[in-house]
């Protein structure tokens, strides 16, 4: 029995079966977007854990931004969405809690998880610059990954295309006859979350280099929102589900990366001109994990 719908890229001569379901546990569906998202997190803590012990990063705190960060990041993806859709939630707002049915901003994610952590130095006494300039070079690691649910369900594709990697289904050409009717809905479209994630994985890269090479505060976290920004306000102007400003015609994630990509630039230049260096994490967490094995 062929599950799903059929996904095909002619260019290519590539077909596949693609269906958003993973499997079922009794009524339950369990979808691959989220087995998609899931993985990310378990993929980047696992790695933050590793790495952590190569870099003298301590392993305690690793655990405490996921604790933090993660139900953050959740929120931020959500309120973000809700906020530029408000048109919509505004007539039922048991909606905005209905995350089953999509809706979540990379954005807001973004932007949420790093609330999340400074609220949580500033509880803990810990220098922001080093803990942000640590954990957010794993963000886009889990975007790459994460973007790949994107193509399970079918969804954040970009306009028509006659590059050989196009791609096509019956659920891209229903919503571009419903949504874009200037396009021509048979023609195949541009693979956004594949584009989304190989840019992704080239960020996480040179996160990596910059982190073990730079000493300057958050000069590894304005990189990413510069090359992050400038990647994307170059991809959203291709995608065909963008969330746009109130009722204008501005794209909201297009407009957010464009400010983005400009003040992390200026922040760098910033922080090199003055020479401001990276704070170190406290010796007491470094006393803490000592303490614990001692005990142990």
């Amino acid at each position: 029995m062929v599950l799903g719908e059929k996904v095909t890229f002619p260019g290519l001569g590539w077909e596949f079966n693609v269906d958003n379901v993973a499997f079922k546990i009794g009524s339950l569906d369990v979808y691959w977007y989220g087995i998609c998202i899931a993985a990310a997190i378990l993929l980047c803590v696992g790695l933050a854990i590793y790495q952590s012990k190569k870099i003298n990063f301590p392993e305690g705190l690793v655990y405490d931004i996921v604790l933090v960060c993660i139900p953050c990041a959740i929120v931020g993806a959500r309120l973000y969405y809700v906020f530029c859709e408000w048109d919509y939630f505004s007539k039922d707002l048991k909606m905005i809690f209905n995350t089953r049915e999509g809706g979540l901003a990379v954005y807001g994610g973004v932007l949420g998880a790093v609330l999340g952590a400074y609220i949580m130095c500033r509880i803990r006494k810990i220098p922001f610059t080093a803990l942000a300039d640590f954990a957010m070079v794993y963000i886009p690691l889990g975007q790459a990954i994460g973007r790949w649910g994107n193509y399970f369900n079918q969804e954040a594709f970009g306009t028509t295309t006659t590059l050989p990697w196009g791609m096509t289904s019956d659920s891209v050409q229903s919503y571009l006859a419903r949504y874009c009717p200037t396009l021509v809905s048979t023609q195949p479209v541009h693979p956004m979350f594949f584009y989304e994630s190989v840019g992704d994985l080239i960020i996480f890269f040179i996160l990596l280099w910059v982190r073990k090479n730079s000493k300057h505060a958050f000069e590894t976290s304005c990189v990413y929102f510069a090359a992050y920004g400038f990647m994307r306000f170059w991809l959203e102007g291709l995608r065909t589900d963008s969330l746009y400003l109130f009722n204008t015609s501005i794209r909201t994630s297009q407009l957010l990366s464009l400010i983005l990509a400009v003040a992390s630039l200026v922040c760098i230049a910033y922080v090199r001109y003055k020479d401001i260096k990276r704070k170190e994490i406290p010796a007491r967490f470094y006393e803490e994990k000592t303490a614990a094995k001692t005990n142990g």
